[in-house]
């Protein structure tokens, strides 16, 4: 590098730079040795200068060079760790992919043993009603036998009824063997839905999630029970062992909120959901939060029933009245408005049946907001394919059923969902509301509608 930069520096070309190309230093007289020794200075500064420049670009390549290789040794490490969290995460979806297949299974399983065992609760009870009906026939004969042994000690008993005796022993050994079976699969059942709950659980932990499609009347994920086969428990329906509403159910130890099946008098079984306060559980037949439901449904829907139970749904007429009708029951109704204020009130109430349009009678017991529902007066349930019979038709303007009176109020429960950015007046007024004889309106954000007989030891 020196000798370039002593080139560089006496090269005649250099420090002529800026004279024309045809001069020659020859033509010039030569310096005396005054201009030489300042000359040769002057180069020698230059020369020191230009070395120490030298000197500081060789130590700033050093300190460069080190500051690569610590980049490159902190990138090593990133490598490593970063291949250490791959390896990590491929574990982790392995595990979890492990999970998903076990949980599939699982259910597949559950599954089957549920149809396995409402097929077999189906033949015991068809088994129990023979039984009944052998008994009555045994019953019948034997008072005959005992009237005519009587009249004829001497005679031996009839073959018929010995065959008819030992008929009704092998159906009673045979039913004791199903009522086992049942309650083996019942307890499987809780097995395999609590190893479900364990998997789901491992399955949230590692951050996963697992969706699962939920109906009005397909499985849920909230706690249930399979029809139950416990004989002496409270409020059956008469010949079969599902119980009757929720209290009944809450009552016969199944005490947490959940979908549970029940079967009102002669009806068939169906779901419901029932949530437990107070001591009791009470049978939930609306329920309004977010606005995924459309409620402006056929009278045929009202009646039937729709939503999903672990989220917006109307249980539907038919079902309520066969629940109600089997003796007093009492009405609650549970609001919340957009500033989150939760109220209530309760009633007294009577059910129609559908050949009244379900008129509802109400006398109000008690609640933390002015009533908005005449009492003492029969309301008509109404939907826009279905009037009363009278001069207005409610629903086409208000949307959703209810049961309106002589006039369309500003209640109504089943409404179309508007959230409180909607300006427009035909939104709100078919939006959820409560509206007292006197006093505002108010407009909320979420409605519960839940029956309880009036056995109830307590209120809120």
């Amino acid at each position: 590098m020196r000798t370039i930069i002593l080139f560089v520096l006496f090269s005649p070309f250099v420090i002529s730079s800026g004279i024309d190309q045809d001069y020659s230093p020859f033509d010039s007289p030569l310096p005396d040795s005054k201009s030489r020794f300042a000359m040769l200075d002057d180069v020698k500064i230059l020369a020191n200068g230009l070395l120490q420049l030298g000197h500081g670009l060789k130590d700033f390549v050093h300190k460069t060079k080190g500051q690569i290789n610590d980049i490159f040794k902190k990138l090593n490490i990133f490598d490593q760790s970063f291949y250490a969290l791959s390896e990590q995460t491929n574990e982790l979806k392995v595990e979890e992919e492990q999970l998903r297949e076990t949980t599939s299974k699982l259910q597949a399983r559950n599954e089957e043993m549920k149809n396995m065992s409402l097929e077999l609760n189906s033949k015991l009870e068809g088994l129990l009603r023979e039984k009944l009906q052998l008994q009555q026939k045994v019953g019948g004969l034997e008072e005959k036998l005992a009237n005519f042994d009587k009249i004829q000690p001497e005679i031996q008993e009839p073959k018929e009824v010995i065959s008819l005796k030992s008929f009704v022993e092998r159906q009673d050994s045979k039913i004791k063997n199903l009522l086992e079976i049942v309650q083996e699969q019942y307890a499987q059942l809780d097995k395999q839905h609590n190893q479900i709950k364990d998997i789901e659980e491992k399955l949230r932990k590692t951050g996963f999630q697992e969706t699962t499609d939920t109906s009005f009347s397909s499985k849920q994920r909230a706690p249930r029970t399979i029809p139950s086969l416990q004989f002496n428990a409270t409020r059956k329906s008469e010949g079969h062992g599902v119980l009757a509403d929720c209290s009944a159910i809450y009552d016969g130890g199944e005490q947490s909120s959940g979908v549970y099946s029940i079967r009102p008098n002669e009806s068939e079984a169906f779901n419901v959901y029932c949530e437990v306060k107070s001591d009791s559980s009470w049978t939930v037949i609306q329920r309004r939060s977010d606005g995924s439901q459309n409620f402006n449904e056929t009278w045929e829907s009202y009646e039937r029933g729709f939503g999903s139970l672990d989220g917006e749904f109307w249980l539907g007429l038919e079902k309520i009245y066969s629940i109600v009708k089997q003796g007093d029951y009492i009405l609650r109704i549970e609001l919340e408005d957009w500033k989150d204020n939760e109220r209530y009130v309760e009633y007294s109430f009577t059910l129609g049946s559908k050949d009244t349009d379900y008129l509802l009678h109400l006398s109000e017991i008690t609640g933390s907001i002015p009533n908005a529902l005449p009492e003492h007066r029969d309301l008509a349930f109404s939907t826009w394919d279905h009037g009363t019979g009278r001069d207005f038709n409610c629903p086409e303007g208000a949307s959703g059923g209810w049961w309106w009176e002589n006039a369309c109020g500003e209640t109504n429960l089943n409404g179309k969902y508007a959230k409180p950015r909607s300006k427009s007046k035909p939104d709100r007024r078919r939006g959820l509301s409560w509206k007292p004889s006197r006093g505002r309106s108010y407009s909320l954000k979420a409605t519960k509608m839940l029956i309880h007989p009036t056995d109830l030891g307590s209120f809120e």
